[in-house]
C-alpha cells in the first residue's frame, strides 16, 4: 500500500512537471524569479549576478515570440544600444592591439544587448515592481552591514582601507551609486503618499531615504555621489513640485546639508578633497586622483583629434596611454590606465564621433521613454539621469556595477512604460 502511495504520488510530481515546462505563465514566472535574484545579488556579488543573469536568459527561450521579439529590435530604445556592441565588434577591426586587448575591451559593450530582452520580457510581465522593491531591500541591507562594518571592520569581506571605512564588499563608488540611486528614488513615492494622505507609510519610506543619506554622510560617500546628489534632487524638485514647495524643501535641505557639514569629519574630508587634488596636481604636479583624471581627459582630446571620425579602434586606450606616458608632458606618478574616466572621451578615443553619437543616441532615446509622469516613468529618468551625470567622471555604462544599474533600471522601467502606454491605447483603438 505505502509502494502505491509513493508511486502516485511520483506520478502525480511529475505530471506537475511536464505541465509546469508547458506552460509558458510557468516561464515566465521563472523568468522573473531569476531577474528579482538578480537585482537581489548586484549590491553584494559579481559572479552571482552573471549567474542568475545568464538563467534569465536561457529561460526567456522555450516560449520566446521570435517575431515578436526582432520587431521590438528595431525601436530606437533597442537599436542604439545593439548599435553600440556592433560598434566596439567592427572597431577591432582597425584597432593596433592586440587581440586579446580587443576582445576584452568589447565585453563592457554586452550587457547592453541584455537591454531589449528585458524591454521586451517586462512590456509583458506585470511584476516589475518586484524587482525595484528587492533592490531597494538588498541596499537597505547593505546599509545595515555598512554601518556594522564601520564599527566594526574585522566584518568587511575586503582587506582593511581607511579610505573605505563601511565598505562591506564591492567599493565606496558603486556603494554611493546605489545609496544615491534608492535614495532620491523615494521621493516620488513618498510624494503621491503625501498625496493620498497616507502619512505613516510616507514617513516610513522618508526614514528609509533619510538612513541612506545619513550613511553616505557620516560612513563613507564617493565625490561622484556629492556631485550628482544636487543634480537628481533638482531634476525631482523641477518634474514634481510647485515653485513654493521647492523654496520650502531647498531651505530644509540646505539646513540639513549644513547640519551633516559641521558633524561629519568624513562628510567635510571627502568634500576637501576636490580643491587639495587640484591644487596639488596643478601646482605642484603630485599624481592625485583628479590630478589623473585631468591628465586623462587631456590626452584623451588628442587622441580624438587625431582620429576623429572612427577612432582608433576597440581595446586602443590602453596602448595610446601607454605610448603617452613617454612624453615629457605627462605627470610623473600617474599611473597607465585605459580607461580616461569619462564616457564621452572612453567611446571618442576608440570609436571616434560615430561611437559619440550612437552613445548619445542610446541616452537620448531613453531620455525620452521616460517623459510621461509615473513610477517606472521617474524611476527610468532618475537611471538615466544618474548614469548621464556619473559618466562625466567615470565610464559608468561600460563599468560592470553601474552599467548593469542602468540595463536592469531602463529595461524593466521601460518595460513597464510601454506597457503602461498599450494598454491606455487599447480603449481607444477599440473605439
Amino acid at each position: 500500500m505505502t509502494d502505491q502511495v509513493t508511486t502516485l504520488a511520483s506520478e502525480t510530481t511529475a505530471q506537475m512537471l511536464r505541465r509546469r515546462l508547458r506552460s509558458p505563465a510557468a516561464w515566465s514566472e521563472t523568468v522573473d524569479l531569476f531577474a528579482i535574484l538578480t537585482v537581489a545579488s548586484l549590491p553584494w556579488s559579481t559572479s552571482l549576478v552573471a549567474i542568475f543573469n545568464a538563467a534569465f536568459l536561457v529561460c526567456m527561450v522555450p516560449f520566446l515570440d521570435v517575431r515578436a521579439f526582432l520587431q521590438s529590435l528595431k525601436r530606437p530604445i533597442c537599436a542604439a544600444p545593439i548599435a553600440l556592441f556592433l560598434l566596439a565588434l567592427l572597431g577591432t577591426l582597425w584597432s593596433d592591439a592586440a587581440w586579446g586587448a580587443r576582445l576584452y575591451a568589447v565585453g563592457p559593450t554586452v550587457k547592453l544587448l541584455v537591454l531589449p530582452v528585458l524591454l521586451y520580457h517586462f512590456e509583458r510581465s506585470t511584476r516589475g515592481h518586484w524587482i525595484f522593491i528587492t533592490f531597494l531591500v538588498s541596499c537597505a541591507l547593505l546599509s545595515v552591514m555598512s554601518w556594522l562594518v564601520a564599527f566594526y571592520p574585522g566584518l568587511s569581506l575586503r582587506p582593511y582601507d581607511p579610505l573605505e571605512r563601511g565598505i562591506f564588499v564591492k567599493n565606496y563608488i558603486d556603494q554611493s551609486q546605489e545609496f544615491t540611486l534608492c535614495a532620491i528614488a523615494l521621493a516620488y513615492p513618498v510624494l503621491q503618499l503625501l498625496r493620498e494622505k497616507r502619512y505613516w507609510l510616507a514617513g516610513l519610506l522618508v526614514a528609509l531615504a533619510l538612513s541612506f543619506l545619513v550613511n553616505m554622510a557620516f560612513v563613507v560617500v564617493s565625490r561622484t555621489a556629492l556631485v550628482t546628489v544636487p543634480i537628481m534632487i533638482a531634476v525631482f524638485a523641477l518634474l514634481h513640485l510647485s515653485w513654493r514647495s521647492i523654496a520650502i524643501i531647498s531651505a530644509v535641505l540646505i539646513a540639513g546639508a549644513a547640519i551633516a557639514w559641521q558633524a561629519s569629519p568624513q562628510l567635510r574630508k571627502t568634500a576637501d578633497t576636490f580643491s587639495r587634488d587640484y591644487r596639488l596636481y596643478m601646482q605642484e604636479n603630485v599624481p592625485t586622483s583628479m590630478g589623473e583624471r585631468l591628465e586623462y581627459w587631456r590626452h584623451s582630446i588628442k587622441f580624438f583629434v587625431q582620429a576623429p571620425l572612427m577612432g582608433h579602434g576597440t581595446g586602443s586606450s590602453q596602448g595610446l596611454f601607454e605610448r603617452a606616458s613617454k612624453d615629457p608632458s605627462w605627470v610623473q606618478g600617474v599611473r597607465v590606465f585605459p580607461n580616461p574616466h569619462n564616457q564621452t572621451l572612453h567611446v571618442a578615443v576608440q570609436w571616434g564621433v560615430i561611437g559619440v553619437f550612437v552613445l548619445y543616441a542610446i541616452w537620448i532615446s531613453h531620455f525620452l521613454l521616460f517623459r510621461g509622469d509615473g513610477f517606472a516613468e521617474w524611476i527610468g529618468l532618475l537611471v538615466v539621469v544618474q548614469n548621464v551625470f556619473t559618466s562625466l567622471f567615470n565610464s559608468h555604462l561600460f563599468d560592470f556595477h553601474e552599467g548593469w544599474m542602468y540595463v536592469i533600471g531602463v529595461g524593466v522601467a521601460g518595460g513597464m512604460v510601454i506597457r503602461a502606454q498599450r494598454a491606455s491605447a487599447k480603449p481607444e483603438s477599440g473605439s
